[in-house]
């Protein structure tokens, strides 16, 4: 392992991108503390902090904070990733874009771009609803100095610009650096609110207020969720293929045998994403309203609540099927397999391929959904049952462990490519033959 991360620097491509990558990702974290003008953000943190179980604590979250900084990327990258979403959903409703999508590269493109416009359009409504959340007061606190039309227009133009910056900083480093771009931007945003919660931590323990035998239970409880991430994301189930021997031109490839990898996660952290989106509308609706009924609702929908959890776990494991029924499509994977003469052991090509596929989909997808159902449940229930001050989330977890498992992929296919060990190797470089010219 260390041998491996020594091997790095000798490089020169992997060290420019990851200094590239470190570069990009320290301009975004300059950006968090460029305010919007016209909003005193020292009241806007004290409103937040009493509106943490709401969306708008999801929101600072994904952000990086900077919400309650009232940073010009307030946004983030969150405008982004729902127009991706909703071009994914559309591609399977609308037959132009589903040619597009299977056009190749060209048709990549076009959707990206479309992706982009989607992304502006939805920074500009989200950064009018932000202007007018601002200027209304959250929790009652006057944060905005001079409301008007004008603060509205320069916030909804900040916003929007900022998130498009953002956006730009993310296909940079994904084109130009190493890992995804946009993960690894909302991974920056969770880690760096880690020594903040660090610090409290030392000052619970201090206080008394958290007794060592907590922390510790807690560090091995922190350890252990880790571990099953990253056991369970690396998971899949691999379903043999068998190539039959076929004649392209004047040239006979030979059979070959081979598998479809299906993943236990193949939707990612999107499912808690959406559930929790859902479950935190009532509260969020009675910051707003403040009738009493609504908050006698709300009681219901506490993250320590059976009610909460329970409607949690059932909406984790819808998401997790319907998202995974948008984004993978078993009669294609069928079609593309009898096109190129693949054939699963045993199973008839064409129909009878699709539905062993989908059969073999929806039995790792429920154990998939039980899985992120129990990463983002049982910390909190845990936490509450120790009556621990604080509280870490599944989500942050899951995402940060996800992304840093792909960024560590890439790294270590740079270099094996260049003839060095992975991670795993002993002693540096070696030579693995002549590569053909």
């Amino acid at each position: 392992m260390a041998s491996g991360f020594w091997n790095i620097g000798k490089i020169p491509e992997l060290r420019r991108r990851l200094l590239f990558t470190a570069g990009l990702l320290i301009v975004y974290r300059i950006g968090i503390f460029i305010s919007v003008p016209g909003v005193d953000r020292v009241l806007l943190a004290r409103a937040l902090n009493q509106l943490s179980g709401t969306v708008f604590g999801i929101f600072n979250m994904f952000s990086g904070g900077a919400f309650e900084q009232a940073s010009i990327f307030a946004l983030g990258i969150m405008p982004y990733i729902s127009s991706s979403i909703i071009m994914q959903l559309l591609t399977v409703v609308i037959p132009t874009l589903e040619r597009l999508q299977k056009e190749g590269e060209a048709g990549r493109r076009k959707i990206n771009q479309y992706t982009r416009y989607g992304t502006i359009a939805l920074a500009f409504v989200q950064g009018y609803g932000i202007a007018n959340y601002l200027v209304q007061g959250p929790g009652g606190a006057q944060v905005v100095r001079d409301p008007g039309f004008l603060f509205y227009a320069i916030t909804i133009l900040t916003l929007t610009s900022g998130t498009v910056f953002v956006m730009w900083l993310g296909e940079q480093i994904t084109e130009r650096g190493i890992g995804n771009g946009i993960s690894l931007i909302i991974f920056a945003g969770i880690v760096a609110q880690l020594p903040s919660n660090l610090i409290e931590t030392a000052r619970y323990m201090a206080d008394d207020v958290l007794q060592p035998v907590q922390a510790m239970v807690l560090l091995a409880l922190v350890l252990g969720v880790i571990a099953a991430i990253i056991f369970f994301e690396q998971a899949q189930r691999r379903i043999p293929v068998q190539y039959a021997k076929r004649l392209v031109g004047k040239r006979t490839y030979a059979g070959q045998s081979t598998h479809l990898p299906l993943k236990i996660n193949s939707s990612g952290v999107i499912p808690p994403i959406f559930a929790s989106s859902i479950l935190l509308l009532p509260a969020t609706l009675s910051s707003f309203v403040g009738a009493d009924w609504l908050s006698s609702v709300t009681q219901f929908f506490q993250s320590d609540a059976w009610f909460y959890n329970s409607a949690y776990v059932l909406l984790i494991v819808f998401f997790c099927y319907f998202y995974t029924a948008v984004t993978f499509n078993p009669v294609d994977v069928a079609d593309n397999m009898k096109k190129y003469g693949g054939y699963i052991p045993g199973v008839r090509p064409g129909k009878k391929t699709a539905e062993y596929i989908d059969h073999v989909l929806s039995r790792i997808t429920f154990g998939g959904a039980l899985y992120i159902s129990a990463i983002c449940v049982l910390p909190t229930v845990i936490v509450s049952q120790f009556e621990v001050p604080f509280r870490f989330g599944g989500t942050g977890l899951l995402i940060v462990v996800g992304v840093a498992l792909d960024t560590a992929r890439q790294i270590e296919s740079h270099l094996i490519t260049r003839n060095y060990d992975g991670f795993a190797g002993a002693k540096g470089p070696r030579i693995r033959g002549r590569r053909a010219s």
